[in-house]
């Protein structure tokens, strides 16, 4: 037989297919061997442990080392119109057979705590089961005998859960949308009350029951995820350190990866990747509190002590306010300058006056100089006049 698959195409010895009775319900595997040319969605005819049925195929699966030491009752056959014709004429005889059933239920008497939901016939009307749910064991040998009377076909009384009532009956669920049992689901799972807990759903039984009165199928849905995700969160009332101080954790919060942490009367919310733990917290803060090695008693300026950077900022009380650089007057920077300047400028206006001084000297030298010459040269002409006179 080969098998045909979005990958590879894969030829096998030995197939099993996986057929489903009902439109919504379970997968039962028979053997598929002797069929070759067997295709998913076919009908076909099986013998259950009910007699003769036909369903449809869901899946056909390879044989498997392990799987060859179960063994699997063998495909009868493949259905044919004639079988799908028969079983559509017995699917709309069901509602009356249900109704009778209620009928004599009513007659004979006793069965008043028995709800009868649905009447189900095979494909060759062979046989009829009638579905019923009541809260303990009802004996129904009177009512099935009284029946067998009515119908040619072999009657059968099936009790089954709320669960199962629900998902035969159908309808809208809590939140608005078909019911998760009568749609998709087709095994129904263990429910407990922890998963709730987990998921931090209230308790109040109308929020965590279904229609069916059991706890919603719902709740297993994301139970896995919030397991998964608590594991990397501390618990509630657990201190941890945070870049805000160390806290309390008061609520824990799966889905966001977070936690809600009570500093010092303030609500803080603290992603995962910020969470400190508590001893590596205060033996940081232990760390930043030690001095420097090498300025001990005094200031640190050496940078030895800056391994306070890995440590989260302490409260708001306790930090230390850097001081403000002191601020420049402008006038003491301008009379500064005029003072700065005052003997350069003195020593200017000195040197000014001893030069003009020196210069009024040499003047007045020069002139005595050019004034006796002229005097002197005066003379001798005079002299030169009386001596030509």
């Amino acid at each position: 037989m080969t098998l045909i698959n979005d990958e590879q195409t894969q030829t096998v010895s030995g197939s099993i297919a996986g057929v489903r009775f009902n439109e919504v319900g379970k997968l039962y595997h028979f053997d598929c061997t002797h069929l070759p040319e067997l295709l998913v969605g076919e009908h076909v005819i099986v013998e259950t442990a009910r007699g003769m049925q036909m369903g449809q195929v869901m899946n056909i699966l390879p044989i498997d080392g392990e799987e060859t030491l179960r063994e699997y009752k063998p495909i009868l056959r493949k259905s044919t119109p004639m079988d799908q014709m028969s079983a559509q004429l017995w699917k709309s005889r069901e509602v009356e057979a249900l109704i009778t059933c209620r009928e004599k239920a009513a007659e004979l008497g006793g069965y008043e705590m028995a709800k009868f939901v649905a009447a189900q016939y095979n494909f060759d009307g062979t046989l009829l089961a009638l579905l019923f749910s009541a809260d303990d064991k009802i004996n129904t040998n009177r009512l099935r005998s009284a029946l067998q009377r009515s119908f040619k076909a072999k009657v059968e009384m099936r009790q089954v859960g709320p669960r199962d009532v629900a998902k035969l009956i159908g309808g809208m669920g809590a939140c608005g949308i078909p019911r998760c049992c009568s749609t998709f689901l087709t095994d129904f799972s263990p429910i407990s009350i922890k998963m709730a807990k987990a998921q931090g759903i209230s308790l109040n039984p109308s929020e965590i029951t279904g229609m069916c009165g059991r706890l919603r199928c719902c709740l297993i849905y994301e139970y896995e995820q919030y397991v998964e995700a608590r594991k990397q969160l501390p618990k509630r009332n657990k201190r941890i350190g945070t870049p805000h101080g160390e806290g309390r954790v008061i609520d824990v919060h799966p889905l966001k990866d977070a936690v809600t942490v009570m500093v010092e009367d303030t609500r803080h919310i603290v992603t995962r990747e910020e969470i400190i733990p508590l001893e590596e917290w205060e033996a940081l803060k232990a760390k930043a509190e030690q001095p420097c090695a090498k300025h001990e008693g005094g200031e640190c300026d050496c940078g030895a002590s800056r391994g306070r950077s890995s440590l989260p900022p302490a409260p708001a009380e306790e930090e230390v306010a850097e001081e403000p650089e002191e601020e420049i007057d402008m006038t003491d920077v301008i009379d500064l300058s005029k003072v700065s300047r005052r003997p350069q400028a003195d020593a200017n206006q000195q040197e000014h006056k001893e030069g003009s001084g020196r210069r009024r000297s040499r003047g007045r030298r020069g002139r005595g100089r050019h004034g006796g010459g002229k005097s002197h040269s005066g003379g001798d002409s005079s002299n030169q006049g009386e001596s030509g006179g």
